[in-house]
């Protein structure tokens, strides 16, 4: 997908959520939605997902797509990488990423964008894998970046 068709189709997405997510303020009904339809909007997203903190583990949450790690190892993967820098991490060969948990061996790129509550504490974060390498880009992460902020907003 083009740069401007990618955009265009980002624009539509994050609009439609905004309009959905007026519904409740509820995290995690937000976060199901947000998966439910980046999943089925955009090319080549094969697995959509939030992995969460809690007591020091980041557990699956809401997702779309094939079965997932249910615990990824602390501090270890692409999950952690955003979560312990703070900052989207972009993957275009996830077999070039040290330390990368192969959930399913069907992935080959990968996104993941921290999840930050209104103070700025980190909750999680947003992973999507595709089955194409080369797949995501900086244009996803700054779209992701707007879309995930809608959870708490």
């Amino acid at each position: 997908m083009g740069f401007s068709k990618k955009s265009g189709r980002y624009e539509r997405i994050f609009n439609q959520l905004e309009e959905l997510l007026r519904k409740t303020n509820d995290p995690l009904c937000r976060m199901a939605t947000i998966n439910a339809v980046l999943h089925h909007k955009m090319d080549n997203f094969f697995w959509t997902g939030f992995y969460l903190l809690h007591d020091g583990e980041l557990r699956v949450g809401p997702y779309q797509g094939p079965v997932a790690c249910q615990v990824l190892e602390k501090n270890k993967g692409v999950c952690w990488a955003a979560i312990n820098t703070s900052k989207t991490i972009v993957v275009p060969d996830v077999e070039e990423f040290p330390g990368h948990i192969a959930c399913d061996s069907r992935s080959k790129s990968e996104i993941a964008v921290p999840l930050k509550n209104p103070e700025g504490i980190i909750k999680g974060v947003l992973d999507i894998d595709s089955k194409e390498r080369g797949n995501f880009n900086e244009e996803d992460a700054l779209f992701l970046e707007k879309i995930v902020a809608l959870i708490y907003t």
